[in-house]
């Protein structure tokens, strides 16, 4: 590949940092010297459908490939050269020509509980407001605390902590990942258990795009983390089994403890009244290998609880 290698990405705040850190880590990696990364390496804002529309739910829309659309034409239409998405807003398959050439070590993979008034999800009161748009965590809430109403919340992390901190909702949920990478997590009052809020797959790691042809370019293998491309098949394979998406209450996560894999994976009703999980585990695990298991277990899970999807025209607002 030669320079400049051009990244397209999103253009919200959260977007831009997460590029930012990877326009750095790819420079460095071509041994490119510090004040030149900029121009060898350079962002190309994108505006993608899903940060167009922000005052309904993504499944009214389509999905969380809304997100990744137009980035993926720019790469097809080489408009670009690399993009760089959230792992959790990626959908199961990769368009024809393109392929996810490298995932860097994962952040946090946490849900965040931030309140204005309460230090924990626990010292919610009845009937309190929770904002969300994930159906995950609004059904995990709801298995947890059915008495909570559950309200949705999009936009960027600066309007939804605004909208905390004015009183809007007693409570909203973030991912830890995202506030972290924005230097915000002063706001954070509890970081959830992965057991009550099992995360989205892929939760707390970037995807790296390319075209197919580019998938040896010489700064991916510097890139990628072994041990969260592993870890990422396993719940990406889960997704796939689960038809995960934002129509679906789907939580996925893989703990790598030596050379074990543990792979907890579930899917809940909508109004979190039932849940069905199963967790498996893999010695010295390969990507193939996670990727089967989660498939497996995921598999296993659809099978007891059937088709869980939510009508967006049964949603209210």
């Amino acid at each position: 590949m030669n320079l400049p290698l051009r990244i397209g990405t999103r253009r919200s705040k959260l977007a831009l940092a997460q590029s930012g850190m990877m326009q750095r880590a790819i420079g460095r990696a071509l041994g490119v010297a510090e004040a030149e990364i900029e121009a060898a390496v350079p962002l190309v804002e994108i505006v993608t459908t899903g940060d167009r529309i922000q005052d309904r739910r993504l499944m009214e829309m389509g999905g969380k490939a809304l997100f990744t659309k137009e980035i993926e034409e720019a790469l097809l239409d080489r408009r670009i050269d690399i993009a760089i998405h959230s792992m959790k807003d990626v959908p199961a398959e990769q368009p024809e020509g393109l392929c996810i050439a490298a995932i860097p070590e994962r952040e946090d993979a946490r849900d965040a509980f931030i309140s204005r008034d309460f230090d924990s999800f626990d010292q919610l009161p009845f009937g309190a407001r929770l904002g969300t748009a994930s159906l995950r965590r609004q059904a995990q809430a709801l298995a947890l605390r059915p008495d909570l109403k559950v309200e949705m919340l999009r936009g960027n992390i600066d309007t939804r902590l605004r909208r905390a901190a004015e009183g809007d909702f007693d409570a909203i949920l973030l991912a830890v990942s995202g506030m972290t990478r924005l230097g915000v997590t002063e706001h954070i009052r509890e970081k959830l258990s992965l057991d009550a809020f099992l995360p989205a797959p892929g939760q707390g790691a970037l995807a790296i795009q390319t075209r197919a042809e580019d998938i040896d370019a010489p700064w991916v293998a510097a890139l990628n983390h072994a041990e969260t491309a592993v870890a990422v098949a396993a719940e990406r394979g889960a997704m796939t089994a689960l038809e995960g998406s934002c129509r679906t209450a789907v939580g996925a996560y893989a703990l790598i403890e030596g050379d074990t894999l543990r792979l907890t994976t579930e899917m809940l009703s909508p109004d979190g009244s039932a849940r069905w999980r199963r967790v498996g585990e893999l010695f010295q695990p390969t990507e193939a290998d996670a990727r089967a298991l989660g498939e497996k277990l995921g598999a296993e899970v659809h099978a007891f609880a059937g088709d869980q999807e939510v009508d967006p025209a049964s949603l209210d607002g």
